[in-house]
């Protein structure tokens, strides 16, 4: 049974006198995957720093759960090249786990045989790999993760996604991600949200991938592009406003 753990109502946000965020709201259960989509510059990002804490939103209000625990993979992570760190050296930073904890994780991940090798010499799914089991380790309620398969081959990008909804099954924890690849989302994600500023629409992938457009759409490679249709009421001139429409549209989005 889902509980609560995140709300944000109304969040609004204006930087350099450019409205970021418009009257976003959502909610993050326990057990539930929700996926933030969006084009470049939509406010993914600038929406999960509002959530974790990191912005202070003009508008609108976050309610936690108490002693909310928030596990974050970030989208990029430099290490130096010239720092002598293993992996399980890199896990152990900051994070009270003992080595039990450690193997466990790391085991699950399917890091486990890399705990001694040097955090530099990993593959790029492998260190996305071991970025989750960092996150993991603080015992997380909400694990958010940003552009997880960022850098990884498409082969690793559909085990990363698997791996993400078995860890949701495994340890309960509610998980917010971004990503542009929907198409390989659909099956690891329970509620999908659609941002350009402001929601333009959200619901669940089941309906979506029923659809008849979306299959069509589906049915073929699109070089590697994922298009998610959809219907509102409106669209989005070239600098991002909002245009009405008298009637409801269908309208694709290119991620």
């Amino acid at each position: 049974m889902s509980s609560f753990l995140l709300k944000a109502e109304n969040i609004g946000l204006q930087i350099n006198q450019r409205q970021i965020l418009d009257n976003i709201s959502l909610s993050i259960n326990s057990g539930e995957i929700l996926t933030l989509i969006g084009p470049n510059g939509s406010g993914k990002t600038t929406l999960v720093r509002v959530l974790l804490g990191l912005i202070k939103a003009d508008q609108g209000r976050l309610q936690k759960k108490a002693n909310l625990i928030i596990g974050y993979v970030p989208q990029k992570m430099h290490i130096d090249m010239a720092l002598p760190m293993t992996v399980k050296r890199f896990l152990q930073m900051g994070i009270k786990a003992n080595n039990d904890e450690i193997s466990h994780i790391a085991s699950t991940l399917g890091v486990l045989s890399l705990l001694e090798q040097a955090v530099q010499s990993v593959s790029g799914g492998e260190f996305q790999r071991i970025l989750l089991a960092r996150a993991l380790l603080r015992k997380p309620d909400i694990l958010v993760l940003d552009e997880p398969a960022q850098g990884v081959d498409i082969n690793g990008q559909q085990q990363l996604y698997q791996l993400i909804s078995s860890i949701r099954d495994e340890f309960g924890c509610g998980v917010l991600m971004v990503s542009h690849d929907l198409h390989l989302v659909m099956e690891a994600t329970d509620q999908v949200l659609c941002l350009n500023t402001h929601i333009c629409c959200t619901g669940h992938p089941e309906a979506v991938s029923q659809h008849p457009e979306y299959l069509k759409l589906f049915g073929t490679s699109l070089d590697g592009m994922a298009v998610y249709t959809h219907n509102h009421n409106h669209s989005h001139d070239l600098s991002g406003d909002v245009v009405e429409h008298k009637h409801h549209e269908g309208c694709k989005h290119d991620h």
